[in-house]
């Protein structure tokens, strides 16, 4: 290996973050947004196929849940409680961000009674998982989104963020509503 291979090797290690499946490490394209800065724009796609950009929440509070599939347990188990808990804060918006298909979003909400979150998908734009750091890079689920949260204050600061250390584990609920 050729010395500038190794430090290119080494700065790609440093700016990945590190979590776990079942134990085994994995890891993400980049680190979550830093807690003060402005929340990277996106454009993702809702249940019903129209754009959506964090812009049109200009004003509000923001949770964003981010999570591999819909189709996994502790996925739609996180999905219910966002939903629980979003329902008594007012101006407070949850966002559930995955790479599921819209459709797949759609027959989630509507089989669960899923009323006050916005499901977004990023199947179209890989841009949301870049900014956001949040694309899994390698192992059995490469390609999908880590169970993270990244709160957004009224002025589109982050105030929170929240790798999950094990993707299989629900995110510290309390903690993160205790930024809202």
């Amino acid at each position: 290996m050729f010395p500038l291979e190794k430090d290119c090797l080494n700065l790609k290690e440093k700016i990945m973050a590190k979590f776990t499946l079942k134990g085994n490490p994995m890891n993400t394209s980049g680190n979550l947004p830093v807690n003060g800065t402005m929340a990277p724009e996106f454009k993702l796609v809702k249940s019903d196929l129209a754009n959506f950009s964090l812009s049109e929440l200009k004003g509000k509070k923001i949770i964003l849940n981010i999570f591999p599939s819909l189709d996994t347990s502790t996925c739609a188990s996180a999905m219910r409680k966002f939903n629980q808990l979003a329902a008594g804060k007012p101006g407070t918006v949850v966002l559930g961000i995955s790479k599921d298909l819209p459709f797949a979003h759609g027959r989630f909400c509507s089989t669960e009674g899923i009323t006050n979150v916005i499901t977004l998908s990023g199947f179209r734009d890989t841009a949301f998982g870049k900014a956001y750091g949040i694309d899994i890079v390698d192992g059995p689920m490469a390609g999908l989104y880590a169970r993270s949260i990244v709160i957004v204050d009224a002025n589109g600061k982050v105030i929170y963020t929240q790798l999950v250390p094990e993707i299989t584990n629900e995110p510290d609920y309390d903690q993160a509503l205790a930024k809202i």
